[in-house]
């Protein structure tokens, strides 16, 4: 079972505004889920520092509360970091963050007392602790879809962009652009599950 503040925080993110077009892409990524032997999931931006990180973990977290058995990994064009200021809008959604330190620091994460804790940190697509075949690759920036003509191994590839929250660093507004950011995919994930389960 979910911790109780993430439960709170998913009641308070509506799915209400999640446009038809959005929900046609969704329903892509809950198709394959369905028809996959043994889905797995590797969300691809071009730093693996945001919003990959972010759908990675939500679509882990949305998978165990619906009770879906689904693998989740994330991935960039270039290994960089976790960032601070993404791993403060997943704390502020109640999730148990513990965090090694480094250039690249390993973290630590836990949505429930459950399981084991997912182990985020910022690294390539290809990375030998990502799948090399049989996965959905799902695009969640354009510029990393550019650069990424190809992934190898990848049964399907979706285009699911999100527009980027380091838009506001630097400017005092992260808590709250980093929010609407991890708020929103937390619907759209849960939009995801959902649709699995119907």
């Amino acid at each position: 079972m979910i911790y109780s503040q993430i439960k709170t925080y998913l009641d308070e993110t509506s799915s209400a505004e999640i446009t038809d077009a959005r929900k046609a892409i969704l329903s892509e990524i809950a198709d394959y889920i369905k028809s996959a032997e043994d889905p797995k999931l590797n969300f691809i931006c071009t730093h693996n520092s945001r919003r990959s990180h972010l759908s990675q973990i939500w679509a882990q977290t949305m998978a165990h509360h619906y009770g879906v058995d689904v693998k989740t990994f994330s991935g960039g064009t270039e290994a960089t970091a976790f960032h601070p200021n993404a791993v403060a809008a997943i704390e502020e959604a109640g999730f148990d963050v513990k965090k090694e330190e480094g250039s690249n620091p390993r973290y630590e994460l836990k949505f429930s007392d459950d399981g084991p804790p997912m182990i985020c940190y910022s690294k390539t697509f290809d990375d030998p602790v990502n799948p090399g075949s049989g996965f959905a690759a799902i695009m969640t920036c354009s510029e990393a879809d550019a650069e990424c003509p190809i992934v190898f191994g990848a049964d399907t590839r979706i285009k699911l962009f999100y527009e980027d929250p380091k838009v506001s660093d630097g400017t005092g507004n992260e808590e709250k652009i980093y929010g609407q950011r991890s708020q929103q995919i937390a619907a759209e994930m849960a939009y995801v599950f959902s649709q699995v389960k119907s």
